[in-house]
């Protein structure tokens, strides 16, 4: 079974099983979660550290690790924080990297129903009672809105996964109803369902919106909420 964090006697097996959990979930996925899955994976493999639950590694290393341009980095890392299975644990400035912790707890959940295609053995060890992660961001015990559809990978829906990620709370109460009318050049235009709803939404969570949609889309420069 998992113990409380992959440390101690059985820790090589804990850190393998985990990444068996997400290499076989990639397996069983489209193309584009399959590219994503095996960055995270070169990221936990290369960088991460499980004693301390520390993934702190700079976009311009990922873009030369994963061949891509650090465009690219933006937008898989924000992926990874709207599945919630990256969390943002210190956000860098003046040099420093981003410093993120990984939600193991979320990760076991999105790949449980593939557990048994790796064998039953598997399968009771990820099964146990105390195979709850304690390094994690806890899942909210109340009942929010479900994640967003992010599979058209647009600048909104991915912003709507982080805003689901960090608060689901206020998601659920502010961000699920939005919708995205149009873009022209950096403006991103969204409909509310009242003009209630676009007045609070423009005056109290229009720099948490842009910030997020700026982390998948550094182009966009405003955005405007209607009715």
């Amino acid at each position: 079974m998992l113990a409380s964090k992959p440390a101690g006697r059985n820790a090589s097996v804990i850190k393998y099983d985990i990444l068996t959990a997400l290499g076989t979930h990639a397996l069983a996925s489209d193309k584009g979660k399959q590219r994503l899955v095996l960055r995270l994976m070169t990221l936990i493999t290369a960088r991460y550290n499980w004693s301390r639950d520390e993934l702190a590694v700079g976009q311009r290393e990922m873009a030369r690790m994963w061949h891509v341009d650090e465009r690219t980095v933006k937008r898989e890392m924000a992926k990874l924080r709207a599945l919630g299975w990256l969390v943002v644990k210190r956000q860098g400035y003046r040099g420093r990297v981003s410093e993120y912790g990984i939600n193991l707890e979320r990760i076991l959940s999105d790949t449980q129903d593939i557990w048994a295609a790796v064998g039953p053995d598997f399968e009771q060890r990820l099964s146990g009672d105390d195979a709850v992660p304690s390094n994690v961001v806890p899942l909210p015990v109340s009942s929010p809105a479900p994640a967003p559809d992010l599979s058209d990978g647009s600048e909104w829906s991915l912003t709507k996964g982080l805003m689901h990620a960090e608060d689901p709370a206020g998601y659920t109460a502010w961000v699920q109803a939005l919708t995205r009318q149009g873009r022209a050049g950096g403006r991103l235009t969204l409909i509310a369902p009242s003009r209630f709803h676009a007045t609070y939404v423009m005056a109290h969570l229009i720099p948490r919106l842009l910030a997020a949609c700026r982390d998948v889309d550094p182009d966009v420069s405003d955005i405007v909420v209607v009715s």
